[in-house]
């Protein structure tokens, strides 16, 4: 396939669920975050980096505004990483925080453009 290379570490996650357009953007995992792809974020408004989104968080973070698009270590510090703003995603594969749900979380991401659905 043109444009495609694969490789023996790749490994289907099946993270993507649709055709809708994706947008990433480059952003700051905050130190002390092992955040994995497909993680639902949250940003921290102080600091303006992301950590895993927590329900119960009062800096912010409890909003969710994106899926990591790749595994982030920042647990030795800060450091980037890509995020999905806007897709169609399975929700059956993200990794939530504490205390969120796929119910809680759908409603704030459909309104950023993000689409949680089952896929069969």
């Amino acid at each position: 396939m043109p444009g495609y290379t694969q490789t023996e570490n790749d490994t289907p996650d099946n993270l993507i669920a649709g055709d809708l357009k994706r947008v990433t953007d480059e952003v700051v995992v905050a130190s002390g975050q092992n955040l994995v792809r497909g993680a639902v974020v949250g940003l921290v408004t102080a600091t303006n980096k992301l950590v895993l989104s927590a329900s119960g968080a009062t800096d912010g973070s409890q909003t969710p505004v994106g899926i990591m698009a790749d595994d982030v270590d920042a647990t030795a510090g800060d450091k980037t990483g890509p995020i999905y703003r806007t897709g169609e995603f399975n929700q059956d594969v993200l990794v939530l925080g504490t205390g969120h749900t796929i119910d809680s979380v759908k409603p704030t991401l459909r309104d950023a453009g993000i689409h949680l659905k089952k896929v069969i």
